[in-house]
């Protein structure tokens, strides 16, 4: 069980110190991050987009603890979505972010991230777009979900996620399910504890199928977010038996993970959406992404022992 490891050490300056300090550790999260600017990143949107894929982008950064470092990520995205509208890929390229990077972790912070949250939303929507809010741990969900109700009164275009391990979630997903919904499940990716969350990756797994189900049978728009191959077979089959089209469904896959899965989902026809992350302060998010998947654990000491 190391993921749990991995994600304490996600939180220790001294293992950030450590790995970012390793040598081979630029090569091996370039795999899962290909830029740190939205210069870096267009060419990479452009690249996808024309093999038929779909984007949904996130600027890496949770760790903000000052109203201004808010400000700074809220402007991020703007400067993101300036770049995009150039491209005119519309809802093909949307945007995912987190809310502790717009200051909800903060003093008065469910209000801030709300007001930072907003324009980004409000831009996205002028380029033809959409933003999605991620899923972070389960002390902040209430927020989340509360701000993702707030937009959706404006723009009920906006998307949030529901992570299968945590117990509430079935019934956050019956109640999110309704028309013109737009929610990406996924497993879960943060340490919970056993109060509140599936330990056992077999009661995750069916937690997930019951969810996908209820999303599938329900009026919106199911976004399927696993690179688990049999989860991905179910996902097809459940929305076959729910009568839904191609269109009205899309599998995500983070970047660099599986890509060649990437390209057959969206050479038969389906919306497959890439996760593709960006940004300078990759530390944590490179982190969970080692803890997901004992591939890429074994991906990056592999990396360290051949190049040390």
């Amino acid at each position: 069980m190391l993921g749990p490891v991995i994600l304490a050490a996600s939180r220790s300056d001294r293992m950030r110190r450590l790995i970012s300090a390793a040598p081979v550790t630029k090569q091996v999260v370039d795999r899962f991050i290909p830029g740190e600017t939205v210069a870096d990143i267009v060419p990479i949107v452009s690249e996808l987009t024309a093999k038929g894929l779909e984007l949904t982008m996130d600027v890496v950064g949770e760790d903000i603890t000052t109203p201004e470092q808010a400000t700074a990520a809220r402007d991020a995205y703007l400067e993101l979505i300036e770049r995009l509208k150039g491209l005119d890929l519309g809802e093909r390229v949307e945007m995912s972010v987190k809310l502790s990077m717009f200051g909800q972790a903060l003093e008065g912070g469910h209000e801030l991230a709300l007001a930072n949250v907003r324009p980004v939303v409000e831009a996205a929507a002028a380029i033809g777009t959409t933003v999605t809010l991620d899923a972070e741990d389960h002390t902040t969900l209430d927020s989340m979900f509360a701000i993702h109700d707030e937009l959706r009164k404006d723009f009920p275009q906006t998307g949030c996620v529901i992570q299968a391990y945590l117990f509430r979630t079935e019934a956050d997903a019956r109640r999110l399910a309704g028309n013109g919904s737009r929610v990406r499940i996924v497993k879960g990716a943060y340490k919970e504890p056993a109060e509140v969350a599936y330990q056992n990756k077999q009661e995750i797994d069916k937690a997930y199928v019951r969810i996908l189900k209820t999303l599938m049978d329900g009026e919106g728009y199911p976004m399927i977010g696993s690179h688990d191959p049999r989860l991905i077979s179910i996902g097809q089959e459940l929305a076959r038996k729910a009568g839904r089209k191609p269109d009205e469904y899309e599998f995500q896959m983070l970047y660099g993970i599986r890509s060649d899965e990437h390209l057959r989902l969206a050479a038969e026809g389906h919306r497959m959406r890439v996760y593709t992350a960006y940004g300078t302060d990759w530390y944590g998010y490179f982190m969970r992404r080692l803890a997901e998947k004992p591939a890429n654990l074994r991906f990056f000491l592999r990396s360290m022992v051949s190049k040390g």
